[in-house]
């Protein structure tokens, strides 16, 4: 392997003193300094007929152009608007003819009018044989030439320095390519070299998890492959203990203690950091919307943001799930109870008869951790603190005291039972009467000046035809 870093240092070592530079023009920068002369005299601007994309990057950029009769000119960018609607190229162009200068228009717009781009054009001579036109095709604006006029980049601004090479033209062309083909290769084979490793690893996981898998979440499901294999590096360690301690519960209130570890959520929030961004953009691109792209960063920190807004709603979702279910599982727990199963093998007739939710899928853990030895009452706590609901809190509490003092827990169940159901009927009272308040906002701003016209508009039509 080293080897080979050796030849293609070699290469480029080989490549890079013979890549030619930037040549300056025997014409000045200066748009207003530039003559005939060193038009006609300056035979290494490139010529040609290809359209150009209209763009903000052609501003200042400058121009020589040759027309149909034979005559020679310079076209300097002034400033450009390109957006859905309307597309326009301001210029400054002067047109040699023998000793005689002709100067065209200096704007050209072209807009949308009943769904179709029109065209528009201005002309370079005074015979109106040679144009510039501006038309609309595959979604971008261009600037085209009309036949037989050829143009060539004499200065771009980008650049600040003439577009004209030396003597190694031929060289200068296949260099680039060259180093951009090796520059590829190194970053594949660097990629390459763990790939085996990694899929390896990555198809003995899911061969472990192939339930979890299925109902894993779709956000994390389409990020896992970008922040496990480049990020989760960063947030591992001995150092990074922190991570663990502030993602832990939060995770398991929402369910997903299963899905993603605490590291790995860590992980997630670096890794949109450059996501945000990337979203924006293919959304701006995609909509070609012209959306500043000065607030490309700003959507960095939302990108960081976003994990913990998402998880937040899982967690209040889930928590409602609960709440909806609990008093029929509750239910449940003390018919079985008092029918004569002990409380361990209640929970597992409700596991095996009540509808699939987020509070049997905790029972199921339940089961399982008293199965590999945890006490009853350790697995309560661990209930609790998995769910963190004051409803279940209580429940597990109340459990806890009854079997460490040998009570019975059939009405003790019933008795939350009860409990819970009013609380429910508590909550749905106090979400109508909030929703009286909340359609209130709509109302105001939207119904309410649609009725008034309604109203008003016929009144103020009867009275301006009277008069």
């Amino acid at each position: 392997m080293k080897s080979f870093h050796y030849c293609v240092l070699l290469i480029l070592g080989f490549l890079l003193p013979h890549v030619p530079v930037w040549a300056q023009s025997v014409c000045p920068s200066d748009f207003s300094q530039i003559n005939n002369r060193c038009i006609a005299s300056n035979d290494k601007v490139q010529y040609g007929d290809k359209a150009i994309t209209l763009n903000e990057q052609l501003k200042d950029d400058i121009f020589f152009y040759k027309t149909a009769s034979g005559d020679i000119g310079k076209l300097k960018v002034i400033s450009t608007i390109n957006n859905k609607m309307q597309c326009r190229l301001y210029l400054e162009a002067v047109t040699y003819s023998g000793d005689s200068i002709f100067i065209p228009n200096s704007s050209i717009t072209i807009g949308v009018e009943l769904n179709n781009w029109l065209k528009e054009r201005i002309f370079l001579d005074k015979e109106g044989t040679s144009a510039i036109e501006l038309v609309r095709k595959d979604g971008q604006c261009g600037i085209m030439f009309s036949k037989g006029v050829v143009v060539g980049k004499y200065f771009d601004n980008n650049f600040e320095e003439a577009e004209l090479w030396k003597e190694n033209y031929n060289l200068l062309k296949w260099a680039p390519a060259a180093l951009i083909f090796i520059a590829i290769f190194l970053i594949v084979r660097l990629f390459m070299e763990e790939q085996d490793k990694f899929q390896a690893q990555e198809a003995l996981e899911d061969a472990e998890n192939q339930a979890k898998v299925k109902n894993e979440a779709l956000f994390i499901k389409l990020t896992r492959p970008f922040y496990k294999r480049y990020f989760l590096p960063l947030t591992q360690g001995k150092n990074k203990q922190k991570y663990k301690n502030l993602y832990r519960q939060k995770l398991a209130n929402a369910g997903l203690s299963k899905d993603i570890s605490p590291e790995e959520f860590a992980a997630l929030k670096f890794f949109m950091i450059l996501g945000g961004p990337f979203a924006f953009l293919t959304i701006r691109f995609i909509m070609e919307e012209t959306w500043p792209l000065s607030i490309t960063p700003v959507m960095g920190i939302v990108g960081y943001i976003y994990p913990n807004i998402w998880l937040s709603g899982l967690i209040s979702k889930r928590a409602d799930a609960i709440l909806r279910g609990m008093p029929f599982i509750i239910d449940m727990l003390a018919l079985s109870v008092e029918a004569g199963l002990d409380f361990m093998a209640a929970i597992q007739r409700v596991i095996e008869k009540a509808p699939r939710g987020p509070l049997v899928e905790e029972f199921e853990t339940l089961i399982k951790e008293t199965k590999i030895g945890s006490s009853r009452a350790e697995g309560l706590r661990q209930l609790g603190w998995r769910v963190n609901i004051i409803e279940i809190n209580s429940f597990c509490a109340t459990l806890i005291a009854a079997d460490s003092v040998g009570a019975s827990i059939g009405p003790i169940l019933k008795q939350l039972s009860a409990e819970l159901r009013i609380k429910r009927s508590s909550r749905a009272e106090q979400a109508g009467a909030t929703a009286a308040t909340k359609i209130l906002i709509p109302m105001i701003f939207f119904i309410l000046p649609a009725v008034l016209v309604a109203i008003f508009a016929p009144m103020g039509l009867k009275m301006m035809s009277g008069k």
